[in-house]
């Protein structure tokens, strides 16, 4: 079992008295992507993860932007003030309104901050309305947005994709066409849909986009689309993705606190350890450690 030091490629943090975070506390429960949101609505700081990380040896994270409600500048002035003695979201993944007017501005701005090291995009949309983040299908292939990525990696900076299976034709267009950009995939490339057709179209989305070697995977929130979460399940899913994009471009992350909803802190690293005890030392290294160490540059 992996007992050797642990980033965490992805979480979050948030202080709701601020009230930036409108998705947490829906005007419409009815109408959401994310169910049983009750369970994480409320304050999330350095202390409240680094309590649930306890159990285990992490040396430092990674900080997802959460949305935050207008500036999203705001979000990274708001993380440089946290305490960062824990290893607590010592690098950054920033917000941007990708394909409006104000993400050339607000990217530019993100990148001025050392701990910024990438910009996160949604394009997970789905046939049911309830399970969309984005209302178009095609956003990735609008021009303002394709222009905005552009300037991601013009900045040097990563561009984080949350996806579903759905959408695995269009990032693969995108890596293809923007071949210096490092692009890195959110939560296992969502297998949202369970049954049988789903999860070969999750499957075979994963392939197709794996052949881009400018694309890696987060291994990350494994219960999310997994209500009814088993070892073997889990396995299967972390195994493909380290079948489709090898030990090199793949990492373990926990997605906390949001991934609570399904799993604690240590079900999902304890999970993770049973399933890496299989591979070589080394890869195991890479999974949990060395692969975000190079990704977010720490």
């Amino acid at each position: 079992m992996y007992s050797g030091p642990i980033i965490d490629p992805h979480h979050h943090l948030w202080d709701l008295s601020m009230g930036k975070h409108a998705w947490l506390v829906p005007s419409d429960p009815t109408v959401q992507a994310i169910a049983g949101l009750e369970k994480i609505a409320h304050d999330y700081l350095p202390d409240d993860y680094a309590r649930d990380a306890a159990g285990h040896n992490v040396v430092a994270t990674v900080h997802i932007e959460a949305l935050w409600s207008g500036d999203p500048v705001g979000e990274t002035r708001w993380l440089e003030t946290l305490d960062k003695s824990k290893g607590v979201a010592l690098r950054y993944v920033a917000g941007a309104s990708l394909g409006t007017g104000s993400a050339g501005r607000v990217i530019a701005e993100q990148a001025a901050f050392d701990r910024v090291t990438g910009i996160r995009g949604i394009l997970s949309w789905h046939p049911d309305p309830k399970k969309c983040f984005v209302t178009d299908p095609e956003l990735g292939r609008n021009a303002d947005w394709r222009r905005d990525i552009a300037l991601v990696q013009a900045h040097g900076l990563n561009l984080e994709l949350m996806m579903y299976p759905y959408q695995a034709g269009i990032v693969r267009e995108i890596a293809d066409s923007l071949p210096d950009l490092q692009i890195i995939i959110n939560h296992c490339g969502s297998p949202i849909d369970r049954d049988a057709e789903g999860m070969q179209r999750w499957r075979d989305g994963l392939r197709l986009i794996a052949a881009c070697p400018n694309i890696a995977i987060k291994i990350s929130n494994p219960g999310a689309y997994d209500h009814d979460w088993t070892l073997e399940s889990i396995r299967d899913v972390a195994m493909h993705c380290i079948d489709c994009f090898g030990a090199e471009r793949s990492m373990f992350g926990t997605d906390y606190p949001v991934s609570k909803i399904q799993m604690s802190y240590d079900q999902i690293y304890d999970t993770f350890k049973t399933i890496a005890s299989s591979l070589p030392v080394e890869d195991q290294a890479k999974l949990f450690h060395d692969n975000a160490k190079r990704f977010y540059r720490l």
